[in-house]
């Protein structure tokens, strides 16, 4: 927690603003929050602001002149002398940064900079200006995991796991489809994302304290010299519609649980009994007694961190929850601080995530073990036993599921089970002999064969598979052009600002 001066917390001076308890509890973290995330947003929002207002006459050359060398001084100050502690003297970083200006250009120039606005719409651009920054390089990491996990579904397109539903084996598949999986997920992800940004990338200056001003302000100049793309219309809602921050962070949220369910998977997979993915040295930590251990603890990491997020994008959503339709604390820097948490630990998660996927491997002797084991490929005998022998779907499946409990009973697998034994189940269901041969019978139990002929959009056959990964490539590539058009815009903005600057005060 921050701590003010001695000087700011005097004894019995609860008349007297700040209270040292306040100080102590509230305005000190704020100014601490402010300072080390807001800083530089908000030197760059007066600049704009200033800009503005020389261009509408509401200040003169000599005035716009005096404040953007005043600025670029406080930048200057502020960065040599590192973090400043609060004292109390001035409620937050705005007005310290005012006194500043004060310091250098006189109390009339600088407080002509705070024409036609207030600290609502001020806060909201910062948070704002922000949330873009946090946005954009989360999503770059989140691209950077989807490329990974598409050159790993392409290597793997056709090497054979077991699938499970309710953690049990279920079908055969492949790795490159059970990635499909995952990056079309993060692809959705990436999405949300991306709706949740146009929200923030609305601009609110110029909505003042709550009804606009007055004053003959130029809000899509103001957006524009900040790089927005738009203004946000309402002035009302500029100060008391929170959805920019609760849209981001349920869709951050989203993310974050699917990182954690595929966190899950991985432990599962990797676990003794499964052993259909194996984590490469860099990657397990040995136990201080058992010799023998291996154990993947990034799994368990990775689950953490992304509950963790899922923690912080929760304190976000609960603290706006019920809360006025107005302009409120509940929206700004306290909240806000475990919004950036969440980011930093969902980027933290992705890393890692990257990383195991880029190095891990699949058993693939270990993926037909229990896919043989399990019975896995039987479904695709009571289909054939559909298609092939003309027999009603609910027949069919009676029959494997005759056929799994004989084997159960024997010991054996579809590979090694006597077709006698399959045939004398056929004729006690259906009536007749099959006329499936016990050629067609052995390769059809075969995982490569049940792969090979679910063709269908979004299967595993090879078909299927080259559609999906040629429409994941195009939907990654996509999403790059998206961050590249959103650096893009920033440097426009950037450069527009610098131009304005030098015009106004030339």
């Amino acid at each position: 927690m921050a701590t003010i001066a001695p000087s700011a917390a005097v004894a019995g001076s609860d008349d007297r603003f700040p209270a040292p308890e306040f100080a102590e509890t509230v305005l000190g973290p704020g100014f601490a929050h402010a300072q080390a995330h807001h800083l530089g947003h908000l030197l760059q929002l007066h600049r704009a602001h200033g800009v503005m207002l020389a261009e509408q006459k509401l200040l003169t050359r000599a005035e716009i002149g005096a404040l953007l060398q005043a600025l670029d001084e406080t930048e200057r100050t502020l960065a040599a002398r590192g973090a400043s502690a609060y004292t109390g003297e001035h409620e937050d970083m705005f007005f310290f940064v005012e006194s500043l200006l004060r310091e250098q250009v006189g109390a009339e120039t600088a407080g002509r900079l705070h024409t036609g606005r207030s600290r609502n719409d001020i806060d909201h651009t910062l948070f704002k200006m922000r949330f873009r920054e946090e946005l954009d390089r989360l999503t770059a990491s989140l691209a950077a995991l989807i490329d990974t996990a598409i050159a790993r579904a392409e290597a793997d397109r056709a090497t054979i796991i077991c699938a499970y539903t309710h953690g049990q084996p279920a079908q055969p598949s492949t790795y490159g489809h059970y990635l499909g999986a995952v990056i079309e997920a993060l692809l959705r992800s990436a999405e949300r994302l991306e709706q949740a940004r146009a929200i923030v990338d609305l601009c609110p200056m110029g909505a003042a304290a709550i009804t606009t001003t007055g004053f003959p302000l130029d809000r899509r100049r103001m957006a524009a010299l900040l790089g927005f793309r738009d203004i946000l219309r309402n002035s009302y809602g500029c100060i008391a519609s929170s959805d920019y921050t609760a849209g981001l962070f349920a869709a951050l949220k989203v993310l974050a649980l699917d990182l954690g369910r595929f966190a899950q998977d991985m432990a599962f997979w990797t676990s003794f009994e499964v052993g259909q993915l194996r984590f490469s040295d860099g990657f397990v930590q040995i136990s201080s007694i058992m010799p023998q251990k291996r154990n993947p603890v990034p799994c368990e990491h990775m689950r953490l961190m992304a509950s963790l997020c899922v923690g912080r994008c929760d304190a976000v959503m609960t603290a706006l929850h019920n809360t006025p339709f107005t302009d409120m604390n509940d929206n700004e820097h306290e909240v806000h601080g475990q919004g950036y948490a969440a980011f930093a630990m969902a980027e933290r998660v992705m890393t890692l995530m990257a990383a195991v996927i880029r190095s891990a491997s699949i058993d693939e002797a270990r993926a037909r073990g229990n896919i043989s084991r399990s019975y896995a490929t039987i479904t695709e005998l009571a289909d054939t036993l559909v298609r092939d022998e003309g027999l009603p779907f609910v027949e069919a499946h009676h029959i494997a599921a005759d056929l799994a409990r004989a084997m159960q009973g024997t010991g054996d697998t579809l590979e090694s089970v006597a077709f006698a034994t399959f045939a004398r189940i056929f004729e006690a269901r259906a009536g007749r002999a099959p006329r499936l041969a016990e050629t067609r019978f052995r390769e059809i139990v075969t995982p490569e064969h049940f792969i090979a002929v679910r063709k269908l959009p979004g299967g595993p056959a090879a078909e299927a598979m080259t559609e999906s990964l040629a429409l994941y490539r195009e939907a990654a590539a996509r999403l790059r052009t998206r961050l590249a058009a959103h650096a893009a815009a920033k440097a426009e903005a950037e450069a527009l600002l610098r131009s304005a600057m030098i015009r106004a005060g030339a």
